[in-house]
């Protein structure tokens, strides 16, 4: 076979993590601990030979890659320090750039060369609309007790829409929008690559009713009940830091919606859901337990993401940092913004607003292009393994 290897490539899975790749020599204990491998299909060995061959093309079209959960169990029985688990990692990291979309904000946020840029992109646009809003003002004590942060960019007297409201759609419904698209044009194209790479270009394909009962959703509940994490032994306390992490995105996702409709649907009859909820409210009492699951879901993997670098020598990278740093400073200014709000304190108050808007926007914006992408790729690349190995991804003339 000729093999065309993409230095370019080796380079970077040495710089993003996987620089103990040159160690691996093939004695497959990584398979033999690794619940995912199978005998027809010795994962991680196959995806640590193609990747110090440098094929690319190869690694970023296997479903395997994005399967795996980095448990650490490889890592942990490798005899050689090779660290799999790290090297999956950064071909994971070199996944979500390489199919992102647009390509210069992919590449943006796949470094910390990048991160003030990533910061003061959509801190300029909030503050700009800020000033445009007429609502730069701090409040009075008064005003703040009573409205909140419900006229951060103003106020005016238009029945079917609030000014706020108006302000907080055209900043985070285009970030949201461009996130979504991008997700979904990575995502097919990932698709397409893996039934290239698995030869099933003229496989038989299911209705989009079939595709989402049979493939889709069994993979999301899979996700949800974290089966594949309860599989793993080095790591398994990640399984208690993702469980709180991702019901508090549950929460937060409901109360989003809700405010979303309460807003823009239901306040155009009820004026008074405009208005700051009081602390009582279900929605809010949500929202605030939401937010605490999130500090104590990250902040658990913020410190079992550090032990692992100190105890076990895992390589930390912005890849991995980037999105426990965004997640944390969602939580924490959401949270001090609603003591300040209690406290009556506006100026602080109105600071930390402004600081969670810009790590909510950071969040929408770069969902696709960081570790936040395993939601999307991981969920698909399992409905693709059971696509896979389904009939429908058979040859009929070979059964």
């Amino acid at each position: 076979m000729n093999v065309q290897p993409d230095l370019d490539f080796i380079k970077y899975l040495k710089g993003a993590g996987g620089d103990t790749l040159k160690k691996c020599y093939q004695c497959a204990t990584c398979s033999v601990v690794c619940p995912l491998s199978t005998d027809d299909k010795p994962f991680p060995r196959k995806e640590m030979i193609w990747a110090q061959w440098g094929l690319k093309e190869k690694l970023v079209a296997d479903p395997d890659v994005f399967l795996c959960h980095q448990c650490g169990d490889c890592t942990a029985y490798c005899p050689r320090g090779a660290k799999p688990g790290d090297v999956l990692g950064a071909i994971r990291a070199y996944s979500y750039t390489h199919y992102g979309w647009p390509g210069g904000l992919a590449k943006l946020a796949s470094s910390a060369k990048g991160l003030p840029m990533l910061i003061a992109l959509p801190a300029l646009v909030i503050f700009v609309l800020w000033v445009i809003s007429g609502g730069m003002t701090i409040p009075s004590p008064e005003t703040f007790s009573h409205y909140g942060y419900q006229q951060f960019f103003g106020h005016w007297d238009f029945h079917w829409l609030s000014k706020n409201v108006f302000f907080i759609d055209i900043m985070m419904l285009p970030a949201a929008g461009l996130a979504v698209f991008a997700a979904y044009r990575g995502v097919s194209t990932m698709w397409k690559a893996m039934a290239a790479n698995a030869g099933m270009e003229s496989a038989f394909r299911p209705s989009v009713l079939q595709f989402v009962k049979e493939f889709l959703w069994p993979s999301v509940l899979e996700i949800v009940q974290h089966d594949r994490f309860r599989e793993c032994k080095t790591n398994i306390d990640r399984v208690k830091g993702h469980l709180p992490l991702m019901l508090s995105f549950m929460g937060l996702f409901t109360v989003t919606v809700w405010s979303a409709l309460a807003n823009d649907v239901f306040g155009l009859w009820i004026p008074a859901l405009h208005g700051p909820m009081s602390v009582w409210n279900p929605i809010k009492i949500l929202a605030n337990v939401s937010a605490v699951a999130l500090i104590v879901g990250v902040g658990i993997l913020w410190s079992n993401r550090a032990k692992a670098e100190a105890d076990a020598g895992a390589t930390g990278t912005f890849y991995d940092w980037f999105l426990i740093w965004e997640i944390m400073a969602v939580g924490v200014t959401g949270l001090l913004a609603e003591i300040a709000r209690w406290s009556g304190l506006a100026a602080p108050g109105y600071i930390m607003y402004f600081l969670h808007l810009v790590s909510i926007m950071m969040l929408f914006l770069y969902m696709p292009y960081t570790k936040f992408a395993h939601l999307v790729y991981r969920t698909f690349a399992m409905a693709f393994e059971r696509y896979r190995d389904s009939a429908y991804g058979k040859n009929p003339l070979d059964q």
